[in-house]
């Protein structure tokens, strides 16, 4: 409409919410911004289809120049960055945070930074929160920092040094998105670094690393999503 600019001064990211494809930029206009689940009589700002998503859930409100999260007192709560938050009580978001609604069943990433598309989400793994009754469940893998070990299904699973250092960062910040630029500096602190001070490693070793990973250890061990361009998670839900 003429005369009427949308003004995006924030987006949120889907990670994991039906009805949304993984990688959907849902754009923040508005001073109240409400999420939720639709029903006949509600029709949030952002309608998510599962069930345990409360009606209104939770809210993202523009207060000067910042995005704050509210949760609304929703049945199954709120988390940010991998800590529930209290019911009604504001919460400043910065760029890179992860949503959590519902214990996991919706994921999103919210930043201030956005591009002219969609960015493209790259699901190396995705935890399976919901199991068949019939299939069993496989016993939950078991990191040894101290020996630089992963022991999976009673294998004893040796890292490597950049697979340690990599593996180590994305658990400490578990359920947290973390920069390319953190990665780079402590997975390759020996390279030679440009003029930003970020060292020199190319996309495609770092693609080339989390491959290695899932391929070694199996890829349903560690839940790493990636958002091209940005960075890496790991969901702790899975280890």
């Amino acid at each position: 409409m003429e005369g009427n600019v949308l003004d995006t001064y924030a987006c949120l990211y889907v990670i994991r919410g039906e009805p949304f494809r993984s990688g959907t930029c849902l754009d923040l206009i508005s001073d109240e911004t409400v999420i939720g689940r639709a029903t006949t009589s509600d029709a949030p700002d952002f309608a998510f289809s599962n069930a345990f998503i409360s009606r209104k859930h939770a809210v993202i409100r523009r207060e000067g120049d910042k995005a704050v999260l509210y949760d609304l007192g929703s049945r199954h709560g709120t988390e940010l960055n991998g800590a529930m938050v209290k019911p009604h009580v504001g919460y400043p978001l910065q760029s890179f945070d992860i949503v959590k609604l519902a214990k996991g069943m919706t994921v999103l990433h919210f930043s201030y930074i956005f591009a002219d598309q969609t960015l493209e989400f790259e699901p190396l793994s995705l935890t399976q929160h919901l199991q068949l009754p019939d299939k069993p469940i496989a016993p939950s893998p078991v990191i040894v920092w101290e020996k630089r070990e992963c022991v999976v299904d009673g294998r004893r699973i040796a890292m490597s040094e950049k697979e340690y250092l990599l593996l180590q960062l994305l658990h400490e910040q578990a359920d947290r998105l973390v920069a390319i630029e953190e990665i780079k500096r402590t997975v390759w602190p020996e390279r030679s670094t440009g003029a930003e001070g970020v060292p020199d490693v190319t996309m495609d070793e770092l693609n080339a690393l989390v491959y290695r990973i899932r391929k070694k250890f199996g890829k349903d061990t560690f839940a790493i999503s990636a958002v091209r361009g940005s960075g890496y998670m790991l969901e702790l839900d899975s280890i």
